[in-house]
């Protein structure tokens, strides 16, 4: 069994208010525990002031609760947004989702670095995204210490979010405050990726001015030591699908048994999106009791 919570994501933006607590018990009802104050959730609470109390009322009354969370993500969102007049409103943004964190008793998040294949990004160094990362999270780790919230940062599958770069950027911020999120399936695609020349990270790393990926085939063994939140969930290789495990070709057997012996590890996520692939709540909820038996 796993000896960390086991938390699950649901693409609540396709759900009614009225049907949000059904929604709810149902993952209740198959054997849940925890769901992940996702970011659809956040961009709602901070668009409607209140709705905070009514998802901790409404969550609580199942016997579930929020167990960690992840950011809203974007251009104008992300650590290393090139837009510079906005980077102080981005900044201002994460610090209050932190605060949100705080109140609903989740102490991870999980935000994005961001990407580089999108205009204007497409035209800045490499270097200096990392270096607007860097300087995003000197100013946010001191409110997360003071908070007791670990931020997570995630491999995606651009040269500015690759394993390397998050332990370059780990590095240089030493407290327990700062994680990695390891995302099993944007792992997936930085190594079995190779076999499409037209997929997703193919066309993103041209998109930046790089003709080939720097293929990584052993990016849960790099992140392993600092490793807090795992988004785990499936794909072939070819695009980010967030498939039920099993549904695609990830070699689950290795990243379970890897992630039990992470020593930082406080929580495992699924990050299958069950309204986008079509998966059914007591279906998801059995397959990771099916994962956790893997020694």
């Amino acid at each position: 069994m796993f000896n960390v919570p086991v938390t699950f994501l649901y693409d609540f933006e396709h759900v009614s208010d009225r049907m949000r607590p059904y929604i709810m018990e149902e993952f209740a009802l198959a054997g849940a525990r925890h769901l992940v104050l996702s970011d659809t959730f956040i961009r709602q609470i901070i668009s409607h002031p209140g709705l905070e109390d009514t998802l901790l009322q409404e969550i609580s009354g199942t016997g579930m609760s929020f167990c960690d969370a992840h950011a809203p993500f974007g251009p104008v969102l992300d650590l290393n947004c090139p837009f510079v007049e906005k980077r102080p409103i981005m900044l201002g943004r994460l610090k209050l989702i932190l605060e949100l964190c705080k109140y609903m008793n989740v102490d991870t998040i999980t935000i994005h670095l961001g990407n580089n294949h999108f205009e204007p990004a497409t035209t800045i160094a490499d270097s200096i995204h990392i270096g607007r990362m860097k300087e995003s999270l000197a100013e946010l780790l001191p409110l997360a210490e003071k908070l007791g919230i670990t931020i997570c940062i995630e491999n995606i599958w651009f040269s500015v979010n690759t394993p390397d770069v998050l332990n370059s950027i780990k590095a240089e911020f030493p407290t327990d405050a700062l994680g990695f999120c390891y995302d099993a399936g944007h792992a997936n695609i930085m190594d079995n990726g190779r076999q499409y020349a037209t997929g997703t990270a193919w066309r993103g790393w041209q998109a930046s001015g790089k003709p080939v990926p720097c293929w990584e085939p052993q990016a849960l063994e790099k992140m392993l030591p600092h490793i807090v939140n795992c988004h785990l969930h499936d794909n072939n290789g070819w695009k980010d699908e967030h498939k039920l495990p099993g549904q695609g070709c990830v070699n689950w057997e290795k990243v379970i048994k890897l992630l039990k012996s992470a020593p930082r590890l406080k929580v495992i996520q699924s990050e299958v999106i069950p309204v986008a692939s079509g998966t059914h709540i007591r279906e998801l909820v059995e397959k990771f009791n099916e994962l956790s038996e893997i020694n």
